[in-house]
C-alpha cells in the first residue's frame, strides 16, 4: 500500500537534503496508514488494549530527497505470525519513481501490561487483514 509525503523544510540539514532521522519518522506514518487502510487504525488498536512497540528497524539510502519533493512509501507485509509483524519499506519520488530508500520495521503485539499477544487468536478479523498484505 503506498502512502504519499511532502517533504517539509524542516525536515531537511544544512546540506538542503532529509535528514536520514526523518526516513524513520516516515516509515511509522506509512506504517499508520497501512493500518488505517485495512481498518485498524492505531487508536482502535489502543482501544482493545493492544500495543505494537517497534523491535526494530533498519533504512538503507540509494539517493537523496530534497525539500519540496514528493515522495511514494510502498509498505509491504515481509512476514507476520501472529505476535511479530516485519514490515518492509520502499520510498520512491513521486515524480521520477526512482527508488531513493529501503527499510524494513520490525513489531511486536503486547497488551497494556506489555506481555506478548497473539494476534491471530485474539483478533483473527486483524490477523487475516494483514496477512492478506503478505508479499
Amino acid at each position: 500500500m503506498a502512502y504519499i509525503h511532502d517533504v517539509k523544510y524542516y525536515e531537511t540539514d544544512q546540506m538542503g537534503i532529509v535528514h536520514h532521522s526523518n526516513y524513520i519518522r516516515w516509515f511509522e506514518e506509512a506504517r499508520m496508514d497501512f493500518l488505517t487502510k485495512i481498518g485498524y487504525p492505531y487508536d482502535k488498536m489502543e482501544e482493545m488494549g493492544i500495543l505494537s512497540p517497534v523491535l526494530a528497524v533498519s533504512s538503507t539510502y540509494k539517493s537523496v530527497i530534497k525539500f519540496g519533493e514528493r515522495v511514494e512509501i510502498e509498505t509491504k507485509v515481509i512476514s507476520f505470525n501472529g505476535i511479530k509483524l516485519i514490515l518492509g519499506y520502499e520510498i520512491k519520488k513521486l515524480d521520477s519513481k526512482d527508488i531513493t530508500t529501503v527499510g524494513e520495521s520490525e513489531h511486536c503485539f503486547v497488551n497494556e501490561q506489555f506481555r506478548p499477544v497473539n494476534m491471530k487468536k485474539l483478533n483473527k478479523d486483524f490477523y487475516e487483514a494483514v496477512v492478506s498484505n503478505l508479499e
